[in-house]
């Protein structure tokens, strides 16, 4: 049901998404995908929706990447299958996976530990189920998964071979540092950088006698400009791509008219003494990302780029002039001012519903599932 006909007719802050946009952004991704003759798992870690996630998966629900078991089950609820928990698997929730990987047809998990292998196989499957295993290996990421240069990585793949209660599915890595990149030639350099540790390992696998089917590698700005040599893996996970926001733009990885989110604000002060404007939307509804890394503050104020989003507490932020005095007429009570996010993940997360529409008129709402 849609409670309100427009954009300008929302109570604020909210959540808006452009369909056009997004339906853009995943056809555009999925021609990526097949040129290189690979396949796209993608990730829905930034939006957590059904609508978005047939959207990505081009209805088919199947073969899609997840970062909490809470997404796990949701999905599965939703009859999604080939589900990959793309997180180092904790102890903890090894009895939640086993429900699960026993309901699916394929339910995979990642880990980068020996100890977690231990878990699983004190946890065997029913129904002569092997877990569906992929090892996570870092690539200079600097985050989580085992070093492919470092011996361990090669035991440890041994290791899970060699279970009786584990299967191999591949390798999985996250080409993170790409978010560190200015510009289309970083991005690429990092893309080209993963890949080839990628399938150097498995080469390396493979001269070892360890079959290793499947080699996976994504982030959204490698995979919006991916390299030939990508071409050689098996699949590729992005997720951000299907928003994009202000840090992928600046990155490189796409144009401003590629983000398909905005939260929506409105003017609820006036402060000439101070120079500035009061809006309604602190940082639980946009997160605190962004400040320090453009001119405009926390987000970009769409429609005025002499505005910048200098502060904000929970419900309040604070709008002033980049430079010069602010005209506050240009501006009265009730002003809907659009607010593009630096980092969509984060701003997704502060809302319980995404207002989707089409050149302003809202067509449908998006619930995200939430929790860990």
């Amino acid at each position: 049901m849609v409670s309100v006909a427009t954009v300008q007719q929302l109570l604020t802050p909210a959540f808006t998404v452009d369909i056009r946009k997004v339906e853009r952004n995943a056809r555009k991704m999925l021609e990526r995908s097949q040129a290189l003759g690979v396949q796209l798992r993608p990730h829905m870690k930034t939006h957590k929706t059904v609508e978005c996630a047939d959207i990505m998966t081009g209805g088919c629900r199947r073969r899609i990447a997840v970062s909490t078991l809470a997404e796990a089950r949701f999905y599965a609820d939703c009859g999604f299958d080939d589900i990959l928990y793309a997180f180092p698997l904790p102890r903890d929730k090894v009895a939640a996976c086993a429900e699960l990987a026993e309901r699916l047809d394929r339910f995979q998990v990642l880990l980068d530990s020996g100890v977690v292998v231990t878990e699983l196989e004190k946890r065997r499957l029913s129904g002569g189920k092997s877990w569906l295993v992929w090892l996570k290996l870092d690539c200079n990421n600097g985050r989580a998964g085992v070093r492919p240069e470092d011996s361990a990585a090669l035991s440890l793949a041994k290791c899970i071979v060699d279970s009786e209660a584990l299967e191999l599915v591949g390798v999985y890595a996250h080409c993170g540092n790409s978010y560190d990149a200015a510009g289309i030639p970083d991005i690429q350099a990092v893309a080209l950088e993963t890949t080839m540790a990628t399938l150097k390992f498995v080469e390396k696998l493979e001269r070892a006698g360890v079959k290793c089917p499947r080699s996976s590698i994504g982030s959204t700005p490698t995979c919006s400009h991916p390299v030939p040599e990508m071409g050689r893996l098996n699949e590729l996970h992005p997720g951000n791509y299907i928003f994009y926001d202000v840090q992928q733009m600046l990155i490189g990885s796409c144009q401003l008219d590629d983000v398909a989110v905005r939260v929506m604000t409105r003017v609820i002060g006036h402060y000439p003494h101070r120079n500035q404007l009061l809006v309604d939307c602190g940082w639980s509804a946009l997160s605190l990302h962004g400040m320090g890394k453009m001119p405009t503050g926390y987000a970009i104020v769409e429609g005025h780029p002499d505005l910048k989003l200098v502060g904000m507490t929970q419900e309040h932020g604070r709008i002033e002039p980049i430079s010069g005095k602010l005209d506050v007429d240009k501006f009265p009570h009730g002003t809907l001012l659009p607010l593009i996010p630096y980092h969509a993940c984060a701003t997704a997360a502060m809302h319980g519903v995404y207002f989707v529409h089409s050149e302003g008129r809202i067509v449908e709402e998006w619930r995200p599932t939430r929790g860990w």
